[in-house]
């Protein structure tokens, strides 16, 4: 058992540093709370650390090669969210999550992210700005485009897909609006929710969980919206930007709560 299942009582596995989630993270601005942010949290959610375990910054701060401080600020967040509660006696614990709190925080990033798409729109797109977020949608396209579909090829769209929706909020500018959505984000946004969020599965029967051979609709459907949001960024119509982005990230709302009520 590694050090940091130690620190969680088990529920932890090892946090590898070189995998490309952190790799990725540790390439945007505060690499190293982002690191220790993103990691947590894909573990939390994901089960794979459980409700109820403890987590120590010591532990983690080592298994991720970086210092405690950027730990700490990480497990601030996550406190901040709601992924992890604190007491002066038992330090940081795993909270529970519920299909409520799922739900609840797509209500809140469906409302920041229209706006920041918007605000994106109004401050202005630079040339180079423009071709990175066509690149990433092309990147999707060409995945979809494969036809073939597994948890590998998933992640790699899902990667796409937040490398399309973080980049439009970072050309909102809007540091408000930028730290609020993080907060929001207590789902995986490196799969399906349905089959990967312990909290939103339990309520999904088995056959709306298994990963499909090709593309699935919600996926490809996804796919066409962000075609269609880049086409409305490009000629600066920033009220149908934001009017898409809402119905965009509303639909994974509506999706989970068709899918949990079919049992």
């Amino acid at each position: 058992m590694t050090p940091v299942a130690d620190s969680v009582r088990g529920n932890m596995p090892r946090i590898d540093p070189r995998s490309d989630l952190i790799k990725a993270a540790s390439q945007r601005a505060e690499p190293a709370t982002l690191t220790a942010l993103t990691r947590i949290r894909e573990l939390i959610v994901t089960g794979q650390i459980r409700a109820g375990a403890r987590l120590t910054a010591e532990t983690i701060a080592k298994e991720l090669g970086i210092s405690r401080t950027p730990v700490r600020s990480a497990l601030a967040v996550l406190t901040a969210e709601g992924l992890v509660s604190y007491s002066v006696n038992r330090g940081y614990m795993v909270r529970d999550i519920s299909l409520r709190d799922i739900l609840d925080a797509i209500d809140a990033r469906a409302v920041l992210e229209s706006r920041a798409s918007g605000l994106s729109v109004d401050y202005g797109w630079t040339a180079d700005e423009l071709d990175r977020l066509e690149v990433t949608v092309q990147v999707g396209a060409n995945i979809i485009g494969a036809g073939a579909w597994s948890e590998d090829v998933e992640r790699r769209w899902y990667e796409a897909n937040r490398g399309f929706h973080s980049l439009i909020v970072a050309v909102s500018r809007n540091a408000a609006i930028r730290n609020a959505i993080r907060m929001t984000l207590i789902y995986p946004v490196f799969g399906d929710m349905a089959r990967l969020c312990p909290v939103v599965a339990a309520h999904v029967p088995p056959r709306h969980r298994v990963v499909p051979p090709h593309p699935p609709k919600h996926v490809v459907e996804s796919q066409a919206d962000h075609e269609a949001i880049l086409d409305a960024i490009a000629v600066d119509d920033a009220p149908l930007v934001e009017r898409l982005m809402l119905s965009h990230v509303m639909k994974s709302k509506d999706r989970l709560g068709a899918l949990a009520v079919r049992r």
